[in-house]
């Protein structure tokens, strides 16, 4: 019985749904090549949910809509709740997101270029991508003045999860239908979007209300 409870157990934690009881039965019984009665099953997810309740456990096996799920126990909701605010704080806004994916594709690059291609403003945007330490000053361009060069970290690629700058998606396969500004998977379209907006591609336009904007317009206090 603990070798199946032990295998319930793991379904149960790698899914993000209530798993159904005929769910688990279905799977183990191809697993095993071999019938699982509902009643086996049934004894398990109970044992399950007794070995939970015990107060060594921050988490339980509940029940709902008729599956089983871990959850948090109500006396962690406090903890849980500032970490959850703290982490929705460090997630990048719009702006950031298509900041960084345009400094990503063309690094390195200027601030200038980075608006020209954005259409706004982006002194706030590319302060707050320093402070999270996702982009970094690379030296300085030959250009006029003489300006900064901004380019990505290496927790850049620790934030987004590659290992290598050529792990970055190519923008050719993204569509706008397919993705949504603002999330941070997006990086390759929003890149994509504005790189073809700079290079007058009339196959891609931008669908952010802040690129109608002059260059010279304070960008918005996110």
């Amino acid at each position: 019985m603990d070798f199946l409870q032990n295998h319930i157990e793991a379904l149960i934690f790698c899914s993000q749904e209530p798993v159904k009881p005929e769910e688990v039965r279905q799977v183990l019984s191809e697993m095993f090549e071999a019938d699982v009665p509902e009643a086996d099953v049934l004894a398990a997810l109970e044992s399950l949910m007794v070995k939970y309740e015990a107060d060594t456990f921050p988490f339980q096996i509940y029940k709902i809509g008729g599956g089983y799920q871990f959850l948090t126990k109500p006396a962690y909701q406090s903890s849980l709740s500032i970490f959850l605010k703290q982490k929705s704080k460090k997630r990048l806004s719009t702006s950031a997101l298509e900041t960084i994916a345009i400094i990503a594709y063309k690094q390195p690059i200027t601030k200038t270029q980075i608006e020209q291609i954005r259409g706004v403003n982006c002194d706030y945007a590319i302060q707050k991508l320093l402070e999270k330490e996702l982009v970094e000053i690379k030296g300085k361009s030959d250009g006029i003045g003489r300006p900064v060069l901004y380019g990505t970290s290496d927790k850049f690629m620790e934030y987004f999860g590659i290992n290598d700058l050529r792990d970055l998606p190519n923008p050719k396969d993204f569509s706008k239908e397919e993705n949504t500004i603002g999330e941070e998977n997006d990086m390759a379209f929003v890149a994509s979007t504005m790189i073809a907006e700079e290079n007058n591609n009339p196959d891609i336009s931008s669908s952010t209300t802040e690129d109608s904007a002059p260059a010279a317009n304070p960008e918005p206090e996110e």
